[in-house]
């Protein structure tokens, strides 16, 4: 079990700092390559579609039937699956549209902003709002990868193609408000760590209660957090960066290539 832990604390520790590879790539390349982005989104939103709807949503609801009975187990699940739409939901509402980190922003449009103030508070309550999403996603990553580390691998690199246009969203407009590489790349960095701290104090506060009934409600709602995110900002944001096909191609390859993952480990 402590293995389990440490390799899900190391798999959401490499899903967040993911944001670091958004803030080079801003620093690297001055525009954004929206069809890569397009496709990369759509294949993001297709893994985590699959594998909440597929498999994690019907590993919760076996745990939570044996625990509960059919009727009762099947109910909770439910419940929990749209609970953890809900949660992320709220979280989503309560930050502005214009720091939304999920909010599309295209780094030659950032650039075109000039006041380095409004710049440099652009960048840092981006940071904090990719803070603020990033602990429920860190502590979804985290239990999934607990449960079943088989299904962890294709979340987290899900979860970190999600997480970098994050990155450039924070460090470049404290890049052209500071003229700091550094700062930018720190501010972006940090941001991300969000999602190991979330799984830390998530896994800290529910580990005496742990029973399966507590990993089924976790491991539902979860399911619900990544189909609300998928559909809510990877598919939106896919479609605003490229093509509409583009995006959803992407999001069937996702499909495909996460189906075939989990026939080759039965």
């Amino acid at each position: 079990m402590d293995n389990n832990v440490l390799l899900a604390f190391f798999l959401t520790l490499l899903a967040g700092l993911s944001t670091g590879i958004g803030s080079l790539i801003a620093f690297l390349y001055r525009h954004t390559n929206r069809k890569f982005l397009s496709v990369a989104l759509g294949f993001s939103a297709g893994v985590m579609v699959y594998v909440s709807t597929i498999e994690i949503f019907v590993k919760a609801k076996d745990s939570l039937v044996a625990f509960m009975g059919y009727r009762l187990g099947n109910w909770v699940t439910v419940i929990s699956f749209f609970g953890g739409m809900f949660f992320i939901a709220i979280i989503d509402k309560l930050i502005p549209s214009e720091e939304n980190p999920h909010e599309v922003k295209l780094m030659e449009e950032i650039e075109k902003n000039p006041p380095s103030t409004k710049l440099m508070r652009m960048g840092i309550f981006t940071a904090l709002a990719i803070a603020i999403h990033n602990f429920p996603e860190g502590l979804a990553t985290f239990v999934s990868a607990l449960q079943d580390p088989t299904i962890a691998v294709p979340i987290v690199v899900a979860i970190a193609i999600h997480n970098i246009p994050e990155g450039i969203a924070v460090s470049v407009p404290i890049y052209q408000a500071t003229g700091s590489r550094k700062k930018a790349f720190c501010y972006s960095f940090l941001s991300g760590l969000a999602e190991p701290i979330g799984a830390l104090v998530g896994w800290i506060i529910l580990r005496p209660f742990m029973n399966d009934a507590v990993f089924g409600i976790l491991f539902a709602a979860v399911a619900g957090i990544m189909v609300f995110i998928s559909f809510d900002e990877l598919l939106p944001a896919a479609r605003e960066y490229g093509e509409h096909h583009l995006s959803i191609y992407g999001l069937i390859a996702g499909m495909i290539i996460m189906a075939v993952s989990l026939l080759l480990f039965l």
